[in-house]
């Protein structure tokens, strides 16, 4: 079974290790640094330079088309041969959200209430990025159903970092 693992960036090495994941999605501003760990292809990782915003800041890069379309190319094309390992900084927003659309993406027949669902079992402390939901769930032409999915789990608990995951994809 395909599997997409999520943690913040301090755990990439151990959940690396852990999970044999060959395929790396980054999704940081472009002020952090996080090189590429040596057991990913450089075409085996998508680094998505954005902020963990909903709403346009000053000085901060809004979630955009670009950007979602961007994950969904990247996920679309893994050959699933080993896991993926999707990361932000503290495991709990952009790569929750980066999850839940990869796996709408890869299971489009799959209800998003049911996938939804599996993430907040996985991790208590998910609240996934509603912009980058709003953005996938048009892409994908899923009408809305993820966007009220997700709000249908509601906020995760509050933490400084969420703790690693792993969703089965179908």
């Amino acid at each position: 079974m395909s599997r997409l693992h999520v943690c913040s960036l301090a755990r990439v090495p151990q959940v690396l290790r852990e999970t044999g994941a060959r395929s790396l999605v980054t999704l940081l501003d472009s002020e952090t640094p996080a090189p590429r760990p040596a057991d990913i292809a450089p075409e085996q990782h998508l680094r998505v330079a954005l902020s963990d915003i909903v709403t346009a800041m000053d000085g901060h890069v809004l979630p955009a088309e670009a950007h979602v379309a961007a994950l969904i190319d990247f996920a679309q094309a893994w050959d699933r041969a080993a896991p993926m390992l999707i990361h932000c900084y503290a495991g709990v927003s952009r790569s929750t959200a980066a999850a839940f659309i990869a796996a709408c993406a890869l299971n489009p027949r799959r209800d998003e209430f049911d996938v939804a669902g599996l993430l907040r079992l996985r991790s208590p402390t998910a609240t996934p990025n509603a912009r980058m939901v709003e953005i996938a769930d048009v892409m994908l032409r899923r009408k809305g159903r993820m966007t009220a999915a997700i709000r249908g789990i509601g906020r995760g608990a509050d933490c400084f970092e969420g703790v690693p995951f792993a969703l089965e994809l179908r």
